[in-house]
């Protein structure tokens, strides 16, 4: 993006905040308490704002997610004062995760940041599930996430070929967490026994089959 293109985008973002403080001032709208909502995304915007001058420059999309996050909190918080305590941290995570997984997309041989990428999804994935289903082991959903991320690794190009050395990971972490569902739902106490069942059938029917 041009830097007259930056410049067109915070001009209209300087007349919407006008907009808004002037209503403020007319007593259409109460602003005061998401004030610093409001500086906190104008501060994250301007840290953003550098990065799409030059792509180049990834690194301030650390500051600059940060804090719109913050400022998303606060506007949040101050709107639906109801919300779970873990709700902000799961946005944070989940935030810090997205930039990792806009390094990689602007340039794919950034495999490596699709890593953090997926483990900091992976921990926002499981505290969101945590506060709507009870009794949800977030440690088996956490490393079928990264499982399921070591397994996109595997199949990213890279200038030294596809690394199918992430698949056995991936395999591991994904069963690993899948048991860990399963024992802590106390389903594991019908699925030993529907596993012998099914094995017990493999092999009779090995045996008929080779009869025939």
């Amino acid at each position: 993006m041009r830097w007259s293109a930056l410049r067109i985008l915070w001009g209209i973002l300087l007349i919407l905040a006008g907009i808004l403080f002037l209503l403020n001032t007319l007593g259409f709208i109460v602003i005061g308490e998401y004030l610093w909502a409001i500086i906190f995304v104008i501060g994250g915007l301007a840290f953003l704002s550098i990065f799409l001058a030059d792509r180049r420059q990834w690194w301030w999309l650390f500051p600059g997610f940060s804090l719109l996050v913050v400022g998303v909190i606060i506007f949040l918080e101050r709107t639906f004062p109801a919300l779970p305590d873990d709700f902000g941290g799961m946005i944070v995570v989940g935030g810090i995760g997205l930039v990792f997984l806009i390094i990689f997309l602007i340039n794919t041989e950034n495999w490596w940041a699709l890593i953090p990428a997926g483990s900091l999804l992976s921990i926002a994935l499981a505290i969101g599930l945590s506060q709507l289903l009870t009794g949800l082991e977030i440690g088996g959903v956490f490393l079928i996430g990264l499982g399921l991320t070591f397994g996109v690794v595997a199949f990213v190009p890279t200038p030294q070929g596809r690394m199918r050395w992430a698949l056995i990971p991936a395999g591991i972490l994904i069963v690993v967490g899948f048991l860990v569902l399963v024992a802590a739902s106390n389903l594991i106490s019908y699925l030993w026994p529907l596993g012998l069942i099914a094995l017990g059938g493999l092999i009779l029917y090995g045996v008929i089959r080779s009869r025939k």
